[in-house]
């Protein structure tokens, strides 16, 4: 067991994610990604290091503010590493994309970004992250609106399966050079935004500074339901927003026309912070003890199902441990065999790990054969052996 929590810091923005983080954070990539292929998004994959010249002919080379690692390669040619992958994305379709019966399309990638942004609050705020950006391009502005509603469903879809309070905030145009926008916040006491969001359940809306209702405050009546407003920090995870033609007319991305013209080829992009949904996911979830990952206990991305926690790992607890752990599966299960770590030091790790369930294998094992199955929030019941596969 490599007990060093979720993460461990590299230096200001900059994390890696221990054996246990990386199995939470490969769940929460799980989850985004059947969303993605639901709505018939191919996965590609863009280099994180980059060319001048294709930022050149978009225009925005200048316009990170000073948020762009850029460098210098040995044969003289400036290079960047990608803090979005706008042009990255025309630039692998352009050629391949020639009529308006190629369209639409979406692409997505899981990828890396990286922005030399100022650091703070952990994973909130980093200079190198985690991703999963999708494209979708078009002939029509119907057929980009109907796509951008599309997206604006899954991800709603997402985050209510990870179990996390949301808004939706219409957004400022930024740096993107986006039309219309839309950031999703998650709930937070700690967050990097002041958002107002409704009361009433089903309403997903939300205000920062930034929107067009950024004068509203906490009382305020919601402007789509009528219902109360009230206030808090928020959390962005997401954000989708339409570009039309900002990135294909500059570099040259045009179909054919069934009129046999050719026009430029219409644009949305779609974001979502991996390691903005853990930071969310903790801060919405967690208790005294630890990791919740979801609010009814269930685990929604916890790294294990169960923990298989033997009074003392020795002689036949020991045995019925090894046997339940590869009867379970390995990939599944943690089990707790370090002969030097105590029965509450056993419990304690696995609630702060947030593992929903634990197989308790103790003195009721002794006596009776069954073992205690215990959830996350200490409800327990007593099962034979054979029956724990099953039960978890």
């Amino acid at each position: 067991m490599f007990r060093a929590g979720l993460v461990r810091q590299f230096g200001s923005g900059l994390y890696g994610f221990t054996p246990t983080g990386e199995r939470v954070r490969q769940e929460v990539i799980d989850h985004v990604e059947t969303e993605m292929r639901r709505i018939g998004a191919q996965r590609v994959n863009l280099p994180q290091l980059t060319y001048r010249e294709m930022w050149d002919r978009s225009g925005r080379w200048d316009s990170f503010g000073g948020e762009m690692f850029t460098l210098t390669n040995r044969d003289g040619k400036e290079m960047a590493l990608a803090p979005s992958h706008e042009e990255g994305l025309v630039h692998l379709v352009e050629g391949t994309i020639r009529s308006y019966e190629d369209l639409p399309a979406t692409f997505y990638q899981i990828n890396s970004k990286h922005r030399d942004d100022h650091a703070r609050s952990g994973l909130l705020r980093t200079k190198e992250f985690t991703m999963k950006d999708a494209y979708s391009l078009h002939t029509t502005e119907e057929s980009l609106a109907a796509y951008y509603d599309r997206f604006r469903s899954a991800y709603a879809r997402i985050f209510e399966a990870l179990g996390i309070e949301f808004a939706i905030a219409e957004a400022e145009n930024t740096v993107m050079d986006e039309r219309n926008s839309e950031e999703f916040f998650a709930l937070a006491e700690a967050g990097s935004a002041d958002l107002r969001w409704c009361l009433a359940d089903g309403c997903r809306f939300g205000a920062t500074d930034e929107s067009p209702y950024g004068d509203r405050s906490a009382g305020d009546r919601c402007p789509e339901c009528r219902g109360e407003l009230t206030e808090s920090a928020g959390i962005e995870i997401g954000h989708i927003f339409e570009l039309g033609s900002r990135y294909s007319e500059p570099m040259g991305l045009t179909i054919d026309t069934a009129m046999g013209d050719s026009e430029a080829v219409l644009m949305a992009s779609y974001g979502i912070g991996i390691e903005r949904l853990i930071y969310a996911l903790v801060e919405q979830h967690s208790d005294e003890d630890g990791c919740r990952w979801s609010a009814d206990g269930s685990g929604a991305v916890a790294p294990y199902a169960a923990s298989i926690v033997p009074l003392a790992y020795e002689d036949e607890l020991a045995a019925v441990a090894d046997y339940l752990y590869e009867d379970c599966g390995p990939d599944r299960t943690l089990l707790f065999d370090d002969p030097g770590q105590s029965i509450g030091e056993r419990f304690a790790e696995s609630d702060l790990l947030g593992i929903p369930k634990k197989v308790i294998i103790g003195n009721e094992f002794r006596d009776s054969g069954e073992v205690e199955l215990e959830t996350r929030d200490g409800d327990t019941e007593y099962v034979t052996v054979d029956a724990v596969p099953e039960r978890i």
